[in-house]
């Protein structure tokens, strides 16, 4: 027996104007519109298609585990809620891998935003599930900065219900900031969260303590240029054009502001990258950039990247590269939250 037929409960399910009918295995079966042609992905049981940015399995333009959380859960608010995959595996969408979870607590499960969250409340992640305001301003990180306006009845209310689910998950233990004032205590938890030297070009996220214990976050690469430049998933050293010299007096939209259609980007000892274009997403914390290498001949000539200041440098996150422009055109709208109509391309496939 086929795989996506070993099932055991089918329902069916509206979402976003479309009507499935949706297996606790996870596949959908998506209706034909009565006033509509057949479309690619109509009339057909599928698990989805793996979207290489954000590793989710997609039915056009949705996301097929929120389809089947809802079908087999119930709506939720998303501006609140997001579906959590258990085992983490995010083409993982059986009914008994996913949970609705608030955003807060999604955030709290997940290790390297707890940690970030323990350092900068002095190092005890009860301090912010006590009083969320630790996080005042001690970051521009958009993983973090978000909880700013978190409330303590909130933190607690999350922590409590994470207790109350039997989710445990280990609290790190980092050494506390002792210090005389307030002024000393903001610098040393603002170098807490520095990106510091550790070879030539590789370069980690760590903390300022005795053992200099290395938190789990990737290495990173030191941009050729300028020095408020580091690359993540993208190890040739690379010279970003538009990007800030000084990150201690500019912010996001400053270097959203240096940036045009056309306009090269980025330059390495391989290629030519111009921005083919760009938007601010997640309230203005993050660019996404859409780029064409100038060589005609190149294989794959079209990229997309995201930007965003750690509070020290920005970082420039490789999300991919493509073979034709339809490509990076959809995954582009897709980070914005913005449907895509426009045709298939040989990436979806690749």
């Amino acid at each position: 027996m086929d795989i996506i037929d070993d099932y055991t409960t089918e329902r069916t399910c509206q979402y976003k104007d479309e009507t499935y009918l949706v297996r606790d295995n996870g596949s959908v079966y998506r209706m034909q519109k009565s006033e509509g042609k057949l479309r690619k992905d109509d009339a057909k049981w599928t698990f989805g298609i793996k979207n290489k940015t954000n590793g989710y399995m997609y039915i056009g333009k949705h996301r097929i585990h929120i389809i089947v959380a809802t079908a087999f859960l119930g709506e939720m608010d998303s501006k609140i809620y997001v579906v959590d995959h258990i085992d983490t595996n995010r083409c993982n969408n059986r009914i008994d891998n996913l949970r609705w979870l608030t955003r807060l607590e999604n955030a709290l499960l997940n290790e390297n935003t707890r940690r970030k969250i323990t350092y900068l409340c002095n190092g005890d992640i009860m301090e912010f599930i006590n009083n969320p305001s630790c996080l005042r301003d001690l970051t521009n990180d958009p993983d973090v900065s978000w909880m700013r306006t978190v409330t303590a009845e909130e933190a607690k209310s999350a922590y409590a219900r994470l207790q109350a689910m039997n989710i445990r998950f280990d609290m790190p233990t980092v050494p506390k900031f002792h210090v005389e004032n307030e002024e000393m205590k903001r610098k040393e938890l603002a170098e807490a969260l520095s990106w510091n030297r550790k070879q030539n070009t590789d370069w980690h996220f760590i903390a300022p303590n005795d053992g200099q214990i290395e938190l789990d976050t990737p290495v990173f690469t030191k941009a050729e240029f300028p020095s408020t430049a580091l690359q993540k998933d993208w190890k040739t050293p690379t010279r970003f054009i538009c990007c800030p010299e000084d990150s201690s007096r500019t912010s996001i939209q400053n270097y959203y502001d240096n940036l045009s259609i056309g306009k090269t980007f980025s330059l390495n000892e391989y290629c030519e990258h111009r921005v083919l274009d760009f938007a601010l997403i997640d309230d203005d914390k993050i660019i996404i950039v859409a780029t064409k290498n100038v060589d005609p001949e190149a294989l794959k000539p079209f990229g997309l990247l995201k930007i965003y200041h750690s509070g020290v440098q920005f970082i420039h996150e490789n999300l991919g590269t493509y073979f034709e422009e339809n490509g990076v055109r959809k995954d582009f709208a897709l980070e914005q939250g913005i449907e895509w109509n426009g045709p298939d391309c040989i990436d979806d496939y690749c």
